[in-house]
């Protein structure tokens, strides 16, 4: 004979019974797909170079690390933005050709006694995967570059060449910013990119 229980256990929703089995495979894809991705841009950045070879080089690393190492689950999921991503990546070239401009200016221009500052910069995101990305995105930059990162207090220091004066220092700190508000705008919430708009919207004012 078959009990209450048994029949109860019958009667249920396919969908029922499979939310009890657990996620499904595509959920639980779904994570490492983020890291596979997340990876590839660090690696992409780190080499500066954004060629096919490069980015397939990259996914591979990716795939290659997550297979390896097992790595948990991240605990929160970067939100991803396509576009605003390729918006980065072709902002960040762009970047790089400009300030490799500069700093061939600078040395011809002033030689030994070029100058150069470190700059405090309020640092407006708490996930460590966005923070590198920010960190290595200017540091790709010819005569920029990351140089702490101070998570108790919300600051990072970048040095910067070039500025002879308070403008100067000024005009680099606006563009760390900016570097900043970019990335937030392709992987930071909603509250990140919005503190980084106010800021720059101060530097300007």
């Amino acid at each position: 004979m078959t009990g209450p229980a048994d029949s109860a256990t019958d009667g249920a929703p396919a969908s029922s019974r499979a939310r009890s089995r657990g996620p499904g495979w595509t959920a639980r894809l779904r994570p490492r797909v983020v890291e596979i991705v997340w990876l590839s841009v660090v690696w992409v950045l780190l080499w500066g170079t954004f060629t096919p070879l490069s980015i397939v080089g990259g996914v591979v690393v990716a795939v290659a690390m997550i297979a390896s190492f097992r790595f948990p689950p991240a605990a929160a999921h970067l939100p991803v933005r396509p576009l605003r991503l390729l918006g980065l990546a072709a902002y960040v070239a762009y970047d790089v050709v400009i300030s490799g401009v500069e700093v061939s200016w600078q040395t011809l221009r002033y030689g030994r006694a070029a100058r150069g500052a470190v700059i405090v910069v309020p640092l407006l995101s708490g996930s460590d995967r966005v923070v590198t990305v920010i960190a290595n995105a200017l540091s790709l930059s010819p005569g920029a570059m990351a140089l702490q990162i101070d998570h108790e207090h919300g600051l990072w220091f970048v040095y910067a060449l070039g500025p002879r004066d308070q403008a100067g220092v000024e005009r680099s700190r606006r563009r760390a910013m900016d570097m900043q508000r970019r990335v937030l705008a392709a992987l930071g919430t909603p509250e990140e990119l919005a503190a980084a708009e106010r800021h720059l919207e101060v530097g300007r004012a």
